[in-house]
Protein backbone atom coordinates (compact mmCIF):
# COMPACT_ATOMS: atom_id res chain seq x y z
CA UNK A 1 0.00 0.00 0.00
CA UNK A 2 1.54 3.30 -1.10
CA UNK A 3 1.86 6.35 1.14
CA UNK A 4 -0.50 8.24 -1.12
CA UNK A 5 -3.18 5.56 -0.74
CA UNK A 6 -2.64 5.44 3.03
CA UNK A 7 -3.14 9.19 3.32
CA UNK A 8 -6.20 9.02 1.06
CA UNK A 9 -7.81 6.30 3.17
CA UNK A 10 -6.91 8.14 6.38
CA UNK A 11 -8.50 11.39 5.22
CA UNK A 12 -11.58 9.55 3.90
CA UNK A 13 -11.98 7.69 7.20
CA UNK A 14 -11.63 10.89 9.16
CA UNK A 15 -14.30 12.60 7.08
CA UNK A 16 -16.64 9.64 7.47
CA UNK A 17 -16.14 9.70 11.23
CA UNK A 18 -16.70 13.48 11.32
CA UNK A 19 -19.86 13.21 9.25
CA UNK A 20 -21.20 10.39 11.44
CA UNK A 21 -20.56 12.45 14.57
CA UNK A 22 -22.35 15.43 13.07
CA UNK A 23 -25.39 13.30 12.23
CA UNK A 24 -25.48 11.84 15.73
CA UNK A 25 -25.21 15.31 17.26
CA UNK A 26 -28.04 16.61 15.04
CA UNK A 27 -30.21 13.62 15.90
CA UNK A 28 -29.83 14.22 19.64
CA UNK A 29 -30.46 17.92 19.16
CA UNK A 30 -33.67 17.18 17.25
CA UNK A 31 -34.98 14.87 19.96
CA UNK A 32 -34.17 17.21 22.86
CA UNK A 33 -33.24 20.74 21.79
CA UNK A 34 -32.80 21.87 25.37
CA UNK A 35 -30.04 19.37 26.07
CA UNK A 36 -27.52 21.62 24.28
CA UNK A 37 -28.92 24.92 25.50
CA UNK A 38 -26.17 25.36 28.08
CA UNK A 39 -23.62 25.73 25.28
CA UNK A 40 -25.30 28.90 24.06
CA UNK A 41 -24.26 30.68 27.29
CA UNK A 42 -20.63 30.49 26.18
CA UNK A 43 -21.24 31.42 22.53
CA UNK A 44 -20.99 35.16 21.68
CA UNK A 45 -24.21 36.75 20.50
CA UNK A 46 -22.60 38.09 17.27
CA UNK A 47 -21.67 34.52 16.29
CA UNK A 48 -25.27 33.31 16.70
CA UNK A 49 -26.55 36.33 14.71
CA UNK A 50 -23.99 35.63 11.98
CA UNK A 51 -25.09 32.02 11.76
CA UNK A 52 -28.74 33.11 11.68
CA UNK A 53 -28.03 35.52 8.81
CA UNK A 54 -26.72 32.64 6.71
CA UNK A 55 -29.90 30.56 7.22
CA UNK A 56 -32.92 31.81 5.23
CA UNK A 57 -36.47 31.86 6.59
CA UNK A 58 -37.36 31.06 10.14
CA UNK A 59 -34.08 30.21 11.78
CA UNK A 60 -35.09 30.17 15.42
CA UNK A 61 -35.64 26.44 15.51
CA UNK A 62 -32.42 25.69 13.62
CA UNK A 63 -30.42 27.92 15.90
CA UNK A 64 -31.99 26.47 19.01
CA UNK A 65 -31.73 22.84 17.85
CA UNK A 66 -28.64 22.60 15.71
CA UNK A 67 -26.22 25.38 16.67
CA UNK A 68 -25.26 23.93 20.08
CA UNK A 69 -24.71 20.49 18.58
CA UNK A 70 -22.70 21.98 15.71
CA UNK A 71 -20.49 23.94 18.09
CA UNK A 72 -19.80 20.88 20.23
CA UNK A 73 -19.12 18.79 17.12
CA UNK A 74 -16.73 21.38 15.69
CA UNK A 75 -14.85 21.66 18.99
CA UNK A 76 -14.58 17.90 19.21
CA UNK A 77 -13.45 17.63 15.61
CA UNK A 78 -10.83 20.33 16.18
CA UNK A 79 -9.43 18.46 19.15
CA UNK A 80 -9.49 15.09 17.41
CA UNK A 81 -8.03 16.65 14.23
CA UNK A 82 -5.11 18.18 16.09
CA UNK A 83 -4.29 15.09 18.12
CA UNK A 84 -4.99 12.62 15.33
CA UNK A 85 -3.18 14.72 12.72
CA UNK A 86 -0.15 15.02 14.97
CA UNK A 87 0.00 11.27 15.55
CA UNK A 88 -0.77 10.39 11.94
CA UNK A 89 1.81 12.79 10.50
CA UNK A 90 4.39 11.54 12.99
CA UNK A 91 3.84 7.96 11.92
CA UNK A 92 3.83 8.84 8.24
CA UNK A 93 6.99 10.94 8.50
CA UNK A 94 8.92 8.46 10.65
CA UNK A 95 10.69 6.96 7.59
CA UNK A 96 11.76 10.46 6.55
CA UNK A 97 13.36 10.97 9.96
CA UNK A 98 15.27 7.73 9.49
CA UNK A 99 16.41 8.81 6.04
CA UNK A 100 17.46 12.21 7.43
CA UNK A 101 19.56 10.53 10.12
CA UNK A 102 21.25 8.39 7.48
CA UNK A 103 21.96 11.51 5.41
CA UNK A 104 23.61 13.22 8.37
CA UNK A 105 25.67 10.10 9.02
CA UNK A 106 26.83 10.02 5.40
CA UNK A 107 27.61 13.75 5.51
CA UNK A 108 29.92 13.08 8.47
CA UNK A 109 31.93 10.66 6.30
CA UNK A 110 30.41 7.28 7.24
CA UNK A 111 29.41 5.81 3.88
CA UNK A 112 29.05 2.26 5.19
CA UNK A 113 25.75 3.08 6.93
CA UNK A 114 22.56 1.83 5.25
CA UNK A 115 18.93 2.73 5.99
CA UNK A 116 17.48 -0.72 5.22
CA UNK A 117 13.95 0.55 5.77
CA UNK A 118 11.58 -2.30 6.73
CA UNK A 119 7.96 -2.67 5.75
CA UNK A 120 6.06 -2.88 2.51
CA UNK A 121 7.13 -1.27 -0.73
CA UNK A 122 5.90 2.33 -0.88
CA UNK A 123 7.31 5.73 -1.82
CA UNK A 124 9.39 5.98 1.36
CA UNK A 125 10.75 2.45 0.89
CA UNK A 126 11.69 3.27 -2.71
CA UNK A 127 13.39 6.47 -1.55
CA UNK A 128 15.32 4.61 1.15
CA UNK A 129 16.37 1.85 -1.26
CA UNK A 130 17.49 4.43 -3.81
CA UNK A 131 19.48 6.22 -1.10
CA UNK A 132 21.10 2.94 -0.03
CA UNK A 133 22.03 2.24 -3.64
CA UNK A 134 23.52 5.71 -3.98
CA UNK A 135 25.54 5.22 -0.78
CA UNK A 136 26.80 1.87 -2.06
CA UNK A 137 27.94 3.37 -5.36
CA UNK A 138 29.47 6.36 -3.61
CA UNK A 139 31.34 4.12 -1.19
CA UNK A 140 32.62 1.99 -4.08
CA UNK A 141 33.63 5.13 -6.00
CA UNK A 142 35.52 6.56 -3.03
CA UNK A 143 37.28 3.24 -2.48
CA UNK A 144 38.18 3.12 -6.18
CA UNK A 145 39.55 6.65 -6.04
CA UNK A 146 41.63 5.77 -2.99
CA UNK A 147 43.04 2.72 -4.75
CA UNK A 148 43.70 4.79 -7.83
CA UNK A 149 45.53 7.47 -5.82
CA UNK A 150 47.64 4.81 -4.10
CA UNK A 151 48.47 3.10 -7.41
CA UNK A 152 49.24 6.41 -9.13
CA UNK A 153 51.55 7.41 -6.29
CA UNK A 154 53.32 4.08 -6.57
CA UNK A 155 53.66 4.33 -10.35
CA UNK A 156 54.99 7.89 -10.14
CA UNK A 157 57.37 7.05 -7.32
CA UNK A 158 59.03 4.28 -9.35
CA UNK A 159 60.54 6.45 -12.12
CA UNK A 160 61.50 9.10 -9.60
CA UNK A 161 63.29 6.53 -7.47
CA UNK A 162 65.08 5.11 -10.52
CA UNK A 163 66.11 8.61 -11.58
CA UNK A 164 67.47 9.37 -8.13
CA UNK A 165 69.44 6.11 -8.09
CA UNK A 166 70.98 6.80 -11.50
CA UNK A 167 71.95 10.31 -10.46
CA UNK A 168 73.55 9.07 -7.24
CA UNK A 169 75.57 6.53 -9.20
CA UNK A 170 76.75 9.24 -11.59
CA UNK A 171 77.71 11.54 -8.71
CA UNK A 172 79.69 8.78 -6.96
CA UNK A 173 81.72 8.10 -10.13
CA UNK A 174 82.29 11.40 -11.99
CA UNK A 175 84.78 9.80 -14.45
CA UNK A 176 82.22 7.32 -15.73
CA UNK A 177 80.88 7.65 -19.27
CA UNK A 178 77.44 9.21 -18.89
CA UNK A 179 76.14 8.35 -22.34
CA UNK A 180 74.30 5.25 -21.16
CA UNK A 181 73.13 7.11 -18.07
CA UNK A 182 71.58 9.87 -20.17
CA UNK A 183 69.75 7.33 -22.33
CA UNK A 184 68.31 5.58 -19.31
CA UNK A 185 67.31 8.88 -17.73
CA UNK A 186 65.55 9.92 -20.94
CA UNK A 187 63.66 6.62 -20.99
CA UNK A 188 62.61 6.87 -17.35
CA UNK A 189 61.65 10.52 -17.74
CA UNK A 190 59.59 9.68 -20.82
CA UNK A 191 57.70 7.03 -18.88
CA UNK A 192 56.95 9.56 -16.13
CA UNK A 193 55.70 12.08 -18.71
CA UNK A 194 53.49 9.46 -20.37
CA UNK A 195 52.01 8.53 -17.02
CA UNK A 196 51.34 12.17 -16.12
CA UNK A 197 49.66 12.84 -19.46
CA UNK A 198 47.55 9.70 -19.07
CA UNK A 199 46.42 10.82 -15.63
CA UNK A 200 45.49 14.26 -16.98
CA UNK A 201 43.55 12.68 -19.85
CA UNK A 202 41.74 10.38 -17.43
CA UNK A 203 40.79 13.36 -15.27
CA UNK A 204 39.55 15.28 -18.30
CA UNK A 205 37.37 12.37 -19.38
CA UNK A 206 35.88 11.98 -15.91
CA UNK A 207 34.98 15.69 -15.77
CA UNK A 208 33.21 15.64 -19.19
CA UNK A 209 34.82 18.98 -20.02
CA UNK A 210 34.14 18.95 -23.76
CA UNK A 211 31.65 20.29 -26.28
CA UNK A 212 29.76 17.51 -28.10
CA UNK A 213 30.02 17.35 -31.88
CA UNK A 214 29.20 14.70 -34.46
CA UNK A 215 32.01 12.17 -34.82
CA UNK A 216 32.21 9.14 -37.13
CA UNK A 217 33.92 6.22 -35.37
CA UNK A 218 34.77 4.60 -38.71
CA UNK A 219 36.97 7.55 -39.66
CA UNK A 220 38.65 7.50 -36.26
CA UNK A 221 39.30 3.77 -36.66
CA UNK A 222 40.90 4.32 -40.06
CA UNK A 223 43.17 7.01 -38.63
CA UNK A 224 44.16 4.85 -35.66
CA UNK A 225 44.93 1.87 -37.90
CA UNK A 226 47.01 4.01 -40.24
CA UNK A 227 48.96 5.46 -37.30
CA UNK A 228 49.68 2.11 -35.66
CA UNK A 229 50.26 0.08 -38.84
CA UNK A 230 54.09 0.52 -38.70
CA UNK A 231 54.15 -0.81 -35.13
CA UNK A 232 51.99 -3.78 -36.14
CA UNK A 233 54.21 -4.58 -39.14
CA UNK A 234 57.28 -4.34 -36.93
CA UNK A 235 55.78 -6.98 -34.67
CA UNK A 236 54.68 -9.15 -37.59
CA UNK A 237 50.97 -8.49 -37.12
CA UNK A 238 48.12 -7.89 -39.54
CA UNK A 239 45.41 -5.27 -38.98
CA UNK A 240 42.08 -5.74 -40.76
CA UNK A 241 39.80 -2.70 -40.71
CA UNK A 242 36.21 -2.94 -41.94
CA UNK A 243 32.76 -1.70 -41.14
CA UNK A 244 30.23 1.01 -41.84
CA UNK A 245 29.72 4.58 -40.69
CA UNK A 246 29.14 4.89 -36.95
CA UNK A 247 28.20 8.51 -36.16
CA UNK A 248 27.96 9.56 -32.53
CA UNK A 249 28.05 12.76 -30.51
CA UNK A 250 31.04 13.64 -28.36
CA UNK A 251 34.59 14.93 -28.25
CA UNK A 252 36.58 14.09 -31.38
CA UNK A 253 39.87 14.27 -29.47
CA UNK A 254 38.73 11.98 -26.65
CA UNK A 255 37.09 9.48 -29.01
CA UNK A 256 40.24 9.46 -31.13
CA UNK A 257 42.20 8.67 -27.97
CA UNK A 258 39.72 5.90 -27.15
CA UNK A 259 40.09 4.32 -30.60
CA UNK A 260 43.87 4.67 -30.64
CA UNK A 261 44.18 3.14 -27.18
CA UNK A 262 42.09 0.13 -28.20
CA UNK A 263 44.03 -0.53 -31.39
CA UNK A 264 47.38 0.04 -29.65
CA UNK A 265 46.32 -2.31 -26.85
CA UNK A 266 45.34 -4.96 -29.42
CA UNK A 267 48.69 -4.62 -31.21
CA UNK A 268 50.93 -4.59 -28.15
CA UNK A 269 49.18 -7.34 -26.21
CA UNK A 270 49.07 -9.78 -29.07
CA UNK A 271 51.19 -12.84 -29.79
CA UNK A 272 54.86 -12.50 -28.92
CA UNK A 273 57.17 -11.46 -31.81
CA UNK A 274 59.02 -14.78 -31.59
CA UNK A 275 55.75 -16.72 -31.80
CA UNK A 276 55.58 -18.59 -35.15
CA UNK A 277 51.82 -17.94 -35.29
CA UNK A 278 51.08 -14.67 -37.04
CA UNK A 279 48.90 -12.39 -34.97
CA UNK A 280 45.92 -10.41 -36.22
CA UNK A 281 43.90 -7.39 -35.12
CA UNK A 282 40.33 -6.89 -36.34
CA UNK A 283 38.77 -3.41 -36.17
CA UNK A 284 35.10 -3.06 -37.14
CA UNK A 285 32.55 -0.27 -36.83
CA UNK A 286 28.84 0.00 -37.42
CA UNK A 287 25.51 1.43 -36.28
CA UNK A 288 22.75 -0.75 -34.90
CA UNK A 289 19.78 -0.35 -32.58
CA UNK A 290 20.39 3.36 -32.07
CA UNK A 291 24.04 2.94 -31.06
CA UNK A 292 27.42 3.45 -32.70
CA UNK A 293 29.55 0.35 -32.19
CA UNK A 294 33.34 -0.01 -32.30
CA UNK A 295 34.80 -3.50 -31.92
CA UNK A 296 38.50 -4.34 -31.64
CA UNK A 297 39.59 -7.98 -31.49
CA UNK A 298 43.05 -9.47 -31.36
CA UNK A 299 44.82 -12.78 -31.11
CA UNK A 300 46.96 -13.55 -28.10
CA UNK A 301 47.13 -15.49 -24.88
CA UNK A 302 44.03 -17.19 -23.50
CA UNK A 303 42.43 -14.98 -20.85
CA UNK A 304 39.94 -15.96 -18.18
CA UNK A 305 36.75 -13.90 -17.74
CA UNK A 306 37.94 -12.94 -14.25
CA UNK A 307 41.23 -11.55 -15.60
CA UNK A 308 39.48 -9.77 -18.47
CA UNK A 309 37.14 -7.99 -16.05
CA UNK A 310 40.10 -6.50 -14.15
CA UNK A 311 41.88 -5.07 -17.19
CA UNK A 312 39.80 -1.88 -17.13
CA UNK A 313 41.05 -1.10 -13.63
CA UNK A 314 43.85 1.48 -13.49
CA UNK A 315 47.38 0.02 -13.60
CA UNK A 316 46.11 -3.51 -14.32
CA UNK A 317 47.96 -5.11 -17.22
CA UNK A 318 47.38 -8.83 -16.74
CA UNK A 319 49.90 -11.49 -15.81
CA UNK A 320 51.61 -11.70 -19.22
CA UNK A 321 51.27 -8.06 -20.17
CA UNK A 322 53.71 -6.36 -17.81
CA UNK A 323 56.78 -7.86 -19.47
CA UNK A 324 56.04 -6.24 -22.83
CA UNK A 325 58.37 -3.49 -23.95
CA UNK A 326 55.30 -1.49 -25.01
CA UNK A 327 53.21 -2.22 -21.94
CA UNK A 328 52.41 1.44 -21.46
CA UNK A 329 51.52 2.91 -18.09
CA UNK A 330 48.60 0.61 -17.31
CA UNK A 331 45.91 3.22 -17.97
CA UNK A 332 44.97 2.42 -21.58
CA UNK A 333 41.72 0.53 -20.97
CA UNK A 334 40.97 2.61 -17.87
CA UNK A 335 41.05 5.72 -20.07
CA UNK A 336 38.87 3.96 -22.67
CA UNK A 337 36.32 3.11 -19.97
CA UNK A 338 36.25 6.68 -18.64
CA UNK A 339 35.87 8.17 -22.13
CA UNK A 340 33.05 5.73 -22.94
CA UNK A 341 31.23 6.55 -19.71
CA UNK A 342 31.72 10.28 -20.31
CA UNK A 343 29.87 9.78 -23.61
CA UNK A 344 27.09 7.74 -21.94
CA UNK A 345 28.44 4.58 -23.53
CA UNK A 346 29.49 1.13 -22.41
CA UNK A 347 32.68 -0.89 -22.63
CA UNK A 348 32.58 -4.70 -22.81
CA UNK A 349 35.58 -7.02 -22.61
CA UNK A 350 35.11 -10.62 -23.73
CA UNK A 351 37.92 -13.22 -23.90
CA UNK A 352 38.15 -14.99 -27.26
CA UNK A 353 38.03 -18.81 -27.01
CA UNK A 354 41.08 -19.14 -29.26
CA UNK A 355 43.02 -16.54 -27.28
CA UNK A 356 43.09 -12.78 -27.21
CA UNK A 357 40.40 -10.27 -26.36
CA UNK A 358 37.28 -8.77 -27.94
CA UNK A 359 36.59 -5.19 -26.82
CA UNK A 360 33.29 -3.57 -27.78
CA UNK A 361 32.40 0.09 -27.25
CA UNK A 362 28.76 1.15 -27.67
CA UNK A 363 27.91 4.86 -27.81
CA UNK A 364 24.59 6.62 -28.44
CA UNK A 365 24.14 7.24 -32.15
CA UNK A 366 24.09 10.80 -33.42
CA UNK A 367 20.63 12.20 -34.22
CA UNK A 368 19.67 11.71 -37.83
CA UNK A 369 18.79 15.40 -38.15
CA UNK A 370 22.26 16.54 -37.08
CA UNK A 371 23.57 19.01 -39.59
CA UNK A 372 27.24 19.06 -38.64
CA UNK A 373 29.64 17.20 -40.82
CA UNK A 374 31.25 14.17 -39.17
CA UNK A 375 34.82 14.45 -37.97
Amino acid sequence: MSVRLKLTLSYAGFLIAAGAFMFVAAWFAGRDPGSFAFVLRYVPGWMIRAIGALIPGNSSFLLRAFAPAAIIALAFLLLVGLVGGWLLSGRMLAPLARITDATRTAANGSLAHRIQLPGRNDEFRELADAFDTMLGRLEAHVAEQQRFAANASHELRTPLAVTQTLLEVARSDPRRDNGELVERLLFVNGRAIDLTEALLLLSRADQRSFTPEEVDLSLLAEEAVETLLPLAEKRGLTIENSGERAPTMGSAALLQQLTTNLVHNAVVHNVAPEDPQKGTVWVTTGARDGTAVLTVENTGAILTPQLASTLVEPFQRGSERIRSDHAGVGLGLAIVKSIAQAHDGTLTLTPRPAGGLCVTVRLPAAPASSGTSPT
